[in-house]
């Protein structure tokens, strides 16, 4: 790959953090290694705290250490990457110390920057409102936002609003490490760059949809955070519907970002509220109990530390939404999250209509399966298509079994690394690509579907749905597609 970037000032707020060291931080590291950062790129950590670069340095080495192995006793990027880091002490909430930003030349040279928010939402403004004061939101620096973007339509609006007063739409860009996964990006290529499947990709071929985001941890001594969130908020209103997006959005005119963007607004514009009764039929809820997980015994949501047991927050949700468009019309998408589930993994399922009329034997009628396509995009990144073929043999009849062909994008590219979602994501930022970022109507939209269910169940005493830590959830989660006479994948 070529480095064809121009040269760019990175910084990072909220620098000394958790995102920043486990995340954006090695993903940087890894550009370098790759040859993807111009020679006099600069990442520039802003925080608080009063340290020197010396001892940003060395924190951040430290960090590589931990979470980039690869980087251990590295005399070849190492070197290159130290020159590039930098330290300033930056209040966010005093607008003052943002000169300092300036007496760093931050921009200088008429460098395009990047400015980073890896902090709580509740200063995005107030950052953006003091880099406008210093004369650091020129059309070539960008600013990126990272979720959550409020808890709800009113909240959002008011962090967006106050960043637009400062920043175009074009500077702005809102950021889902789920859409930098390749195997996200893969469904764009699989869906617009074969014959094969687009023509198959409607109600006519396909019976329903599923997305599954499945964690088996719990908060993690993150309850207060959480249970101001909950699993609507943290996973369905991004993630997923972000996912469910690019699976039912018509074929944009062309690759770039508001012909891709304007796609995925149409199909949020016409998913089916969910609101009033309807949310008790359409969605399930729960709150994860003690159980087991990979033979260890773990707490309930009631047994962390900090937590509150009148909380009615939910760790789990199940929901079906409806497309109401001709392409989609009668094809159930069923969308599920959880924490303390069974299985750590995310992947999407397609599955496919049965054959209209089949030619073979009672006993193969038993056997036949309908096709799958599954896009699985963690822990693992692959994409496996089930069909139906003979088992090899002379017995009388045909004998049917289903067989997956796999493309496993470590084993197809194996001389390739896979890189991280945040290298793509910070790449493209510095490219100035907001193809896989969403925009401000994108956020609105989404949050007004997530508000009418959110609605739906504050107007109720009915607590979430208790399920044993290492289940898949409520049983009445499972029995959402039975309803319609389907199963979930995994059942």
């Amino acid at each position: 790959m070529k480095a064809s970037l121009k040269a760019c000032d990175v910084v990072i707020f909220g620098g000394g953090g958790d995102l920043a060291m486990r995340k954006l931080l090695p993903a940087l590291y890894h550009l370098d290694m790759d040859g993807l950062l111009a020679p006099t790129t600069r990442i520039i950590g802003a925080s608080r705290r009063e340290v020197s670069t010396e001892e940003y340095q060395t924190k951040i080495r430290a960090a590589l250490d931990e979470f980039v192995p690869s980087s251990i006793g590295d005399e070849k990027t190492w070197p290159r990457f130290k020159e590039r880091l930098s330290y300033v002490s930056v209040d966010a909430q005093q607008e003052a110390d943002f000169s300092r930003l300036n007496d760093h030349e931050v921009g200088g040279d008429n460098r395009d920057v990047v400015f980073y928010l890896a902090t709580s939402p509740d200063l995005f403004g107030s950052i953006c409102t003091s880099l406008a004061a210093h004369g650091l939101n020129a059309d070539r620096m960008r600013v990126v936002l990272e979720k959550p973007l409020g808890r709800d339509l009113v909240s959002s609006r008011a962090i967006n609003d106050e960043v637009m007063k400062n920043f175009s739409e074009q500077q702005a860009f809102r950021i889902d490490h789920y859409l930098g996964k390749e195997t996200v990006q893969n469904l764009l290529a699989i869906r617009f760059g074969n014959t094969l499947f687009e023509p198959l990709w409607d109600s006519a071929h396909i019976d329903n949809v599923q997305i599954t985001v499945s964690e088996t941890v719990g908060v993690e001594g993150r309850w207060g955070y959480y249970d101001n969130a909950g699993a609507m908020r943290d996973m369905v209103q991004n993630h997923l519907i972000q996912l469910l997006c690019l699976v039912a959005m018509e074929p944009p005119g062309r690759m770039d970002a508001d012909s891709v963007r304007d796609e995925k607004i149409k199909v949020l514009k016409a998913l089916r509220p969910i609101a009033g009764a309807n949310a008790y039929t359409k969605t399930v809820r729960g709150q994860y109990a003690k159980g087991m997980i990979n033979g260890k015994e773990v707490k309930g949501y009631f047994d962390e530390e900090g937590s509150n047991p009148t909380s009615r927050t939910e760790t789990f949700v199940a929901l079906r939404a409806d497309i109401d468009n001709w392409r989609w019309a009668g094809v159930p998408f069923y969308l599920r999250t959880g924490k303390r589930l069974g299985q750590r993994y995310s992947e999407i399922v397609i599955q496919y209509k049965a054959v209209p009329h089949s030619i073979f034997s009672d006993e193969s009628n038993r056997q036949l399966q309908r096709n799958q396509l599954i896009i699985r995009l963690q822990p693992e990144e692959k994409i496996s298509l089930t069909v139906m073929n003979k088992v090899p043999g002379a017995s009388e009849g045909m004998n049917l079994q289903p067989v997956d062909l796999n493309l496993s994008l470590t084993e197809a590219f194996n001389d390739k690394r896979s890189p991280e979602a945040y290298e793509r994501l910070l790449l493209d930022v510095m490219r100035n690509d907001a193809t896989l970022f969403m925009r401000y109507d994108e956020v609105e939209a989404a949050w007004k579907w997530v508000d009418g269910i959110m609605s739906a169940w504050s107007q109720t005493s009915e607590r979430p749905k208790e399920y044993a830590s290492g289940s898949w959830g409520p049983a009445a989660s499972m029995a959402l597609p039975i309803k319609d006479g389907r199963n979930w994948h995994d059942y």
